[in-house]
This record gives C-alpha cells, structure tokens and sequence, in this order.
C-alpha cells in the first residue's frame, strides 16, 4: 500500500465510522481542493448535517455531499418533479444540471418559497430526485455568459470529474520534502503595470498568483508575463489563483491550458464568470486588429473547465503545504484578496491585487483583518506623493458639472470605460444624479459589453455594496435598469446617436485601444462642443493615455485597414475619485490598519518611481522590511 493509499483509507475509515449506516456510502474521492462523500441517500446527510460539521472539523478538510449517479432520478424527470413540489408564486425561471456535482441549480424570483419553512420543499425535492439543490434567486439582467458556461460544464462532466479527481488526488499527495524555503519569483507587474503574475515556491509546491497581460505594449517581453524565467516549470505547477477579471491579471491564463497546463484556476464566482468574457472579448479584439492571438477559444474553454470558485473566506487546501482563502478587495465585483497560508503556520501570506479601501456606491471597502500575516504584497497603482484623489463627493461633483456644461451647449459627452466596474458605477452616479435633478436628463447610450457585464453583476447580488444589494433584492429597485439607458444592440444605431441631440455615450474599452468607443471617439473627437471624459486609469503607451496628456492628431485605423488622422478638439476631462484602485493616502492608510502587523512588504502594480516612493515612505514610516522588487527578482520569504 502506498502513503497516499493509505492516507485515503485512513480517512475514509473515521468518515464511514461517523456516518450513518442508512446513509448507504458508495465511495469517498478526492475530488478538488475537498472530499467528496458519495451516497445513496442524500437526504441522511442533509437532514443531519451536524455529522458533516463535526467530521469536517476532526479530520480538517473539505467536505461536500454527493448522490450516488445511479440514484439520481433523469434530468427531464427531476425537472417535473421540481415543478410539481414548488408552489408557482415561487416564479420558477430556469433549472440545469451538473452532473458532475450532482447538483440541480434552480433560479427563481422568490428563493424562500423553492426552500420551503424549515427547509421543508428542499427535502423533498432531495428525497424524490437523489440531486442535491442549489438555489438562487433569478437574476434582474439574464446572462448569456453565465448560461453558456452553465451548459458547457454540462456537456463536459466526465472530463470535468476528471479533472477533479487528478487535481484532488494532487493536493493531497503526501509531502515529500517537507516544509521550509518560502520563495516569491516577480514574473510581472513588479514596477510596471501590467501582466500581473507572482509565482510562490515551496519545496513541496509552486503557485502562480495571477496571469495578466500588458495592453499597452505589443513586445513578447514586456507583454507577457516572464514564463520563461528558470523557476517556473508548467509541469511542476500545483494551481493558478487569480484576484480578479480584469485582462493586465487574467488575460494570459488560457495560454497556459494551450501548452499542457491541466491543474485548478481559483477565484471567487463572479471572477470566474467576468474574466471569461472579458478573455472571449480579447480575443475578437485581436481578430478584429488582424493580430493572431496566443491562444484561441478552446483555451479559453479549458480554462472554464478547470476553473473552481470559491466563496470569500472559505480556507481551501490547494496544494500539500499550502491552504488558500480569498477576501472582499473592494477593487471591482468579485476582487479578492489572496490569503496564502503556507506549512502549519509557517508563513502566511498576503497578495492584495488591485483593492479600493473605500466604500464605493457599487462595493464594500477591501478587508483589513486576517487571522496571520508575515509578509504582504500590496499594489501601488496611485503610490506617487502627488496621487491623492479628490473625496467622492467632490469627483461626482466635478463630473455632473462638466456633463452639464457640454449638454448646454449642444454637445455629447463620450466616457470611456472597463465594461467592469467602472461601467456600473458610472451609471450609478448617473442614475442617481438625474434622478435627483443634478445633472440634466438627457439619452444615455450604453454600447460593448457593458450589458453583459451588468447583468453578471445582478447575478451575484451578494458581492455588491449593502444598500445596493437591499435595493435589488429587496425593494425591487434595479438601477441598472433605469428608464434613463437605452442599450445600442447594433453599430447601425450609431449614425442616429451621433448625429442626434445632446446625449451621453459610455463605450468600452476604457483606454480606447478597441470596442466600440473607438468608432465614437473618431466621429465626435472634431466638434468643440463635445467632451470626453476619462474615469479610470490610463495605461502609458495606450491611445487613452495619449489623449489624456493632449494629443491633437490621433492616427487611427480606418475599415479599409488604412491610418487616418483623427483631430481632436474636443475638450478633454479626467476625473479622479471613480478609481477602483486605492490612492496613496488610503494604501498607507490600509497598511497601517491590516491586522496583525505584517513583516514584511513588498511593493508592486506600479510605476517604477511609484513603487520606490511607497517603499521607501513604508521603510521610514513603519520600520518594517520593504521591498519594490523588478521583473525576474526573486525574494526568500522563509
């Protein structure tokens, strides 16, 4: 018998001696970062579901609850049955199935009612189908995205299972060199921004925290993250944790399924769901430049399909010697904080990504407390001494003044924007602000993915700002949906709006380096009456960051493939104070309140002077160990 054999069998013997024999266990099997427990009576465990807690805390790690396969009832029948038990004031608005949890997700308009009083429906519905129910309330916006990768792990379960099981039995393998060195290789992002990835090496395990890419360069070396520096060996790789959707930390991560990767993506749901998107997106962005992309579709799939979320808080085992959780980072829906808790208290580990330590009208302000941390890696996007932002009250100010003066003249004001984040914010502020009288009503034109995405962010209420959440949940008050915004479906509609009255167009992408912003800004960049307005952070060497710092002529790309200068005499605004990134004052102000003091801190998302200012300041301020290390440095922890 090998260790690891016997490790299964070890635990499998105190699960079976804790469980009911009417449960009727088939099999335990690794599978992911838990275990899962097979049965042919489900409902045993779920009506007694003090025995899982209490197994769960004797023996340390995850367990979930499956229905033996051949117990489960067939889906069309289930289906029925589901509808024949919930009462139909529950509005009832979709069911599908993943065989390989086991699980029937049911969304309705009124969750309560498909649960029943004291879980009562539930039960039922467990007893007589054998699929164990994951009920959620019926998003206000439906989601293609969400609906296709829904149907793809459906008709992809055995591999899915397979990938399971490989990377279960992955994780739990017995260590064999024991825990010690503690090592952080800078593979990008690291006095830049851009192409976000950090690998972290034990000497069992390696973890890669983030794989971006960088939009402003079209150079392999300072596009791409560094995947051919020594330390990383794809081969050797345990998991992939990424911090959020946006592309400069996500947007590289199919490459890796490309060229064999076949380990676990982590990340909390909505991540998952909006970096698909965006990553689909990128890649007909690319197409439609006429660039070949690294990667294609299938990678982007692979990576579905190897992709496991998990919930903020949630300690997950990802590796033999290390345990990962993820917190609220407050940056965009989804964003988390890394948590890295390496050996048993050995080294733990902090790596913020992008994090606003502020509430916003759209999220929560990033978490400062965790149970340990030794050394933390924090971002510093905004660090330089002059990048204070103005409070939020003066930035909403500011930009319903400057939308009202270029309304009163005639003219149509053009925002740039992320279609995540910042897009749901602005049209908060919008929203908000006509509703109220402060800025003028006028036509607002939303174009690109900034649909889609919204309606991601109405499926997982729960990510979103408290009152926010209660106005959607609750009240029935959607804001996303108001009577304000008209949704362009087709770039034919575009003649009307630019040629009509007075309007406010919000386009993706938000440094106009593709998307339909583009096509906007090259009709309307000529007319003095007009304004653009910036709202989010400007990468150097993009076109947004050209015109920002007052570009007169700007070449662009016309349908015959052809350069054409665009003039631009519009009037160019940037408002600060949307940013979903922390400015210096609140970065300080973060690190000053995280709990318990770090060790050390190491600085990176930012421009070389701004991560050398903010190291610099930490050092003198605090007394602590701070580093700003560059691309291909790599630090000892432990």
């Amino acid at each position: 018998m090998t260790p690891l054999e016997k490790t299964e069998a070890e635990i499998s013997q105190t699960i079976l001696k804790h469980i009911p024999k009417e449960a009727e266990i088939s099999r335990i099997e690794f599978e992911g970062p838990a275990l899962a427990v097979y049965t042919k009576k489900p409902e045993v465990l779920v009506d007694q579901s003090y025995i899982i807690a209490d197994i769960v805390n004797l023996i340390r790690k995850r367990i979930v609850v499956r229905s033996d396969p051949s117990v489960r009832l067939p889906e069309k029948d289930t289906e029925i049955i589901i509808s024949e038990t919930v009462p139909e004031e529950a509005g009832i608005s979709n069911i599908s199935f993943d065989p390989s949890l086991g699980e029937v997700v049911i969304e309705a308009k009124k969750p309560g009612m498909v649960i029943g009083r004291n879980g009562s429906i539930l039960q039922d519905i467990i007893s007589k189908t054998r699929w164990r129910c994951r009920i959620l309330r019926s998003p206000p916006i439906p989601s293609k995205i969400i609906t296709h990768m829904r149907h793809y792990l459906h008709t992809e379960s055995k591999e899915r299972q397979r990938i399971l099981r490989t990377v279960g039995e992955r994780i739990f393998r017995p260590p064999v060199y024991g825990v010690r060195d503690i090592r952080m290789s800078a593979l990008g992002g690291f006095q830049q921004v851009g192409r976000s990835a950090i690998l972290v090496q034990t000497r069992e395990s390696q973890v890669l925290l983030d794989c971006g890419i960088n939009p402003g360069s079209t150079k392999p070396l300072e596009a791409f993250p560094r995947l051919d520096a020594p330390e990383f060996h794809l081969s050797r790789l345990d998991a992939v944790v990424i911090t959020h959707s946006h592309l400069d930390h996500c947007g590289f991560l199919p490459f890796l399924f490309k060229y064999g990767y076949d380990g676990p993506v982590y990340c909390s749901a909505p991540t998952s769901s909006l970096m698909t998107l965006l990553q689909l997106d990128y890649l007909d962005v690319m197409s439609k430049q006429g660039v070949i992309p690294h990667y294609d579709q299938r990678d982007v799939r692979a990576a579905v399909l190897h992709t496991i979320p998990l919930r903020y808080g949630a300690v997950t085992d990802i590796a033999p010697d290390v345990r990962l959780t993820l917190h609220n980072a407050g940056h965009i829906l989804g964003s988390s904080m890394i948590h890295l808790h390496v050996g048993e208290g050995l080294h733990n580990i902090v790596y913020t990504g992008d994090y606003k330590y502020g509430k916003t009208m759209l999220l929560e302000p990033a978490v400062a407390k965790f149970p340990r941390v030794e050394t933390i890696l924090t971002e510093c996007t905004y660090g330089a001494a002059e990048d204070v932002m103005p409070s939020r009250i003066e930035a909403e100010g500011r930009f319903s003044s400057v939308v009202n003066e270029t309304l009163s003249r005639g003219g149509k004001v053009l925002i740039p924007v992320p279609a995540v984040g910042r897009a749901q914010e602005i049209m908060l502020v919008i929203d908000g602000y006509m509703q109220r009288g402060l800025i003028k009503e006028a036509p607002v034109f939303i174009e690109g993915m900034i649909s889609e995405a919204t309606a991601i962010h109405t499926a997982y209420p729960e990510y979103l700002e408290r009152e926010l959440q209660n106005s959607i949940l609750h009240k029935g008050v959607n804001p996303f949906k108001s009577d304000y915004f008209t949704i362009v479906e087709h770039p034919s509609a575009r003649d009307e709006i630019v040629e009509g009255k007075p309007s406010i167009v919000i386009a993706t992408s938000g440094m106009l380096e593709g998307g339909p912003i583009i096509d906007y800004f090259k009709r309307l960049a000529s007319d003095k009456r007009n304004t653009i307005i910036f709202v989010s952070y400007q990468i150097e060497g993009t076109l947004g960051s050209r015109v920002q710092k007052g570009l007169a002529e700007a070449p662009m790309i016309n349908n015959d493939r052809r350069i054409e200068i665009t003039k631009v005499g519009m009037e160019v605004h940037s408002v600060e104070g949307f940013s979903g990134h922390s400015d210096r004052r609140q970065i300080l102000s973060y690190l000053r309140r995280v709990t318990p003091k770090p060790e050390r801190i190491i600085v990176c998302h930012g421009e070389r002077g701004k991560c050398l200012s903010v190291a610099g300041l930490l050092r003198r301020r605090y007394r602590v160990s701070t580093r700003a290390p560059e691309v291909l440095e790599t630090i000892r922890l432990r």
